[in-house]
Order: structure tokens, then sequence, then C-alpha cells
């Protein structure tokens, strides 16, 4: 097959990416992926594709299989990760319709198998800056090139779910600041940071989240509503998501594929 330098994840609403792709089956130490993998081509370029919840949304968030997921990128070769998912807004500035590039997380999940790290070997990464700069860097120009609403960066709380916040919990993550919320952010993009691979997160504002405070009438968010918006997006998505493609360098010139570097004992 030969090497594959690019994945893409697909979240809520976004399931297919490439024309008349080959779908290949991977095994990995940890278990089978969401689904088989959709490999193409992009121009020049061969690319992979997987939805993370599966091509019929079959997966709640609790048991996507992070590692398999992660992991068989790396057996393909893959350095690069695109990953898509779909957010709710815990500022105002942050509307539907609207893409952020998450640039920083905060972990509120509690029961995720989130290393490949479990020993002999104790190892210790860096998470100060967790996503990939030059895809970010990337994402943001491809987006404003594109005219698409988007933010250069942001913050992505995580939640356990299934269960929405409470309100409480939305108005408490919305005064500490944080941006966006969503429950599949973590931990794929600390796993791909093991694995050596860059990793950059682009989210779809697909609803408020219920404490935030704005002057429309705010229902308490619903999933037929986040699937509503995203699928409205999703054509937005597929395009900047393909000419990111085309406008990645051959080359990496991020830290990235040095994590490991000084982390183990």
């Amino acid at each position: 097959m030969g090497k594959i330098d690019i994945a893409v994840i697909g979240g809520s609403g976004f399931y297919n990416l490439l024309n008349k792709p080959e779908l290949i089956k991977v095994e990995t130490p940890y278990g089978p992926p969401s689904a088989k993998l959709a490999v193409g081509k992009v121009g020049e370029r061969k690319v992979v594709f997987l939805p993370r919840h599966g091509y019929d949304h079959e997966l709640p968030p609790s048991q996507i299989p992070y590692k398999a997921n992660l992991w068989a990128f790396k057996s393909l070769g893959v350095e690069r990760i695109i990953a898509i998912t779909a957010c709710g807004s815990l500022q105002t500035k942050m509307k539907r319709g609207d893409f952020v590039v998450v640039d920083q997380f905060v972990d509120r999940t509690r029961h995720r198998d989130d290393t490949f790290f479990q020993g002999p070997l104790t190892t210790h990464i860096s998470s100060a800056y967790p996503y990939c700069e030059q895809l970010s860097k990337i994402a943001y120009q491809t987006g404003r090139k594109l005219n698409i609403g988007i933010h250069q960066n942001g913050t992505l709380v995580i939640i356990e779910g299934p269960r929405f916040s409470t309100k409480a919990e939305s108005e408490w993550f919305t005064k500490m600041g944080w941006d966006i919320i969503n429950m599949t952010g973590y931990p794929e993009v600390t796993l791909a940071k093991e694995l050596e691979l860059c990793y950059c997160a682009i989210a779809l504002v697909t609803d408020y989240d219920v404490g935030i405070v704005t002057k429309e009438k705010i229902k308490p968010v619903s999933m037929g509503e986040i699937t509503k918006v995203f699928k409205e997006n999703n054509q937005k998505a597929q395009k900047l998501v393909l000419e990111m493609i085309r406008k990645i360098p051959d080359e990496r010139s991020c830290e990235c594929g040095k994590v490991l570097e000084g982390a183990r004992i």
C-alpha cells in the first residue's frame, strides 16, 4: 500500500471525505479501530479517513477505541492527523457555525484508558502545548482564505459523557474562561502525542452549552441539534480539510516528532 502521511478523523455528522476509497481492516494490539479505514488520494497525497464514532455513529464517546485508532494510523506510516469534532460554545464570541482551531484542553473525563505507557518504562510527555503548531497555523490560514468563520485558538473542555453538562457545571466552565466543550477531545490528542504524531483539532460550534447567557432563547443542548448544525456545515468542513491537505508541506517543521526525547526515566 505504501506510506500514508495524513489521517483525518471525522466527528459527529462527518462520516465521509474521500471519493471511492478503499476500505481496509487494520489489526492492533488494542483491538479493532472504530471502523474500517478509508484510504484514498487527495491530489497526489495518500490519505486515510476514519469516523471516530463509526460510520453509523454506533460508538458513544467513552467507548471509542482511541488507542486502537491512533495505533492503526501509526502502523500505516501516518505522521499528521487532522481531527474534526463537534463542540458546544461556552462563550458568546463562539457562535453556531463557527470553526475553532483548538490550542489548549481541560480534561474532565474520568474512566478512559489514556496512555500507551503503562510501564515498566516510565514515560512522562509534556502536554504544555498539546496541538501541532504547524498544522494549526495551516488550519487557521486556510479557513480565512475560504472565508469560513474561524477562531485562531480556543480552550476545549472535555467531559466524560454521555450526559451533557448541568447548568451549574456549564456556568462554571464559562466563568473559568474556557471556550468550547465536547466529549471526544481527550485522550485522542495526548495518545497522538505519545506516538509523536502531529495532531490538529478543528471544532465546529453546533450549539450553545446550557449555562451560557446569550441574546438568543437558549434551550438545553440536544443531539438532534448538534447533528443538524454539523450537517449544515459539513460541506465547509470537508472543503477546509481537503484544502489543508493540499497545503501541508512534505517536511514537518514542528517539534511533534521529538516528544519522547527526554521524556523517559
